[in-house]
């Protein structure tokens, strides 16, 4: 049986999610990319292939997913929307609302109906949703739901470094409040189940960080360490993960320490994406963990000032697409 293809989604009509589409097949062959469609609206990518100055590009519309495989080296393929897009790049559109959500849900559908391998989302700009009724914080929270209301996990990833957030798109205070031991239980075991499962590691090493300076300091800058964090790595543990920690969070990611570990579980957001940032900015890959299917996404957003400049680099989804080519093989 030959290998499914990955299903790309639209994302938000009016940021870069088609541009850097165009130019990742455009470079298929030098990245090695395997075989991937978008669902989206065909005559909308042939007006923004003329924008960015590439009115020739191949676009190879399908009626299914099977059709990608056959067609991808001539044409990128396309899914259509039932919905027509009305999108002028860096200019929202709430109309696109209804377009951007149908592609989400049929790509979710599709993948996991086993008629593609895994699903890439482009960036979706959350405001525009918000307004036509979207209830989820973003695409994590909505694919959670379409999964049957699971708890979601959001890894990002760049080469030599995964991190976990605990807490995610919350104001620090806010974030530190809610912060458990059952929380940081939870996220570090669906992380260290998707690392053996998914990315092929056979024992998974994860460190967890301290949430204060120097970790805490034995309860001298802050207790969170004694009191949430350490029993959660002796319940873990006592579970049979390798998990170590806290560690002081400003030594756990100079390149020696990232050699001791295979995720780090940090507490907030910030904690866990400013070194990812740092270290890597173009090629991070967000990655949901804990669905019934592989999901990444490039770990930007729709960049709506550089939308039809033909600027925007797509690194960051070639790297996504590889990403979840490779979780689909187990590693």
């Amino acid at each position: 049986m030959p290998p499914k293809p990955l299903c790309l989604t639209m994302g938000e009509p009016a940021g870069i999610g088609g541009e850097i589409a165009l130019r990742a097949w455009s470079l298929r062959e030098e990245r090695g990319l395997p075989p991937f469609f978008l669902i989206d609206d065909p005559g909308r990518l042939l007006r923004l292939a003329a924008a960015i100055g590439q009115p020739g590009l191949p676009l190879a519309e399908i009626a299914a997913p099977e059709e990608a495989e056959t067609v991808f080296a001539a044409g990128l393929p396309i899914l259509p929307l039932a919905a027509k897009v009305d999108a002028v790049p860096g200019r929202l559109n709430p109309s696109n609302a209804a377009a951007v959500i149908e592609s989400i849900e049929r790509g979710y559908a599709l993948v996991a109906e086993g008629r593609a391998s895994a699903l890439v989302t482009n960036p979706i700009q959350k405001s525009v949703l918000y307004r036509a009724g979207f209830s989820h914080p973003g695409h994590t929270e909505f694919l959670a739901a379409l999964a049957g209301g699971i708890e979601p996990v959001m890894m990002l990833v760049i080469e030599g470094l995964r991190v976990v957030p605990v807490t995610v798109h919350m104001a620090l205070k806010d974030a530190l409040d809610a912060l458990t031991t059952e929380m940081i239980v939870s996220k570090t075991r669906i992380t260290a189940t998707a690392l053996r499962d998914a990315f092929g590691i056979a024992r998974p090493r994860l460190a967890v960080a301290g949430v204060n300076p120097h970790a805490g300091e034995d309860g001298s800058l802050g207790r969170e360490e004694i009191e949430i964090v350490e029993p959660a790595i002796s319940i873990l543990k006592g579970e049979g993960w390798n998990v170590f920690g806290p560690k002081s969070p400003d030594t756990m990611f100079h390149p020696r320490a990232r050699a001791t570990y295979d995720a780090a579980i940090c507490h907030y957001h910030d904690q866990a994406l400013i070194p990812l940032k740092a270290i890597d900015y173009e090629h991070g890959v967000n990655v949901t963990l804990g669905l019934p299917i592989v999901r990444t996404s490039p770990d930007h957003g729709t960049a709506l000032d550089l939308a039809g400049t033909g600027k925007a680099n797509p690194e960051s989804l070639i790297a996504a697409l590889k990403l979840a080519h490779r979780m689909t093989r187990g590693g």
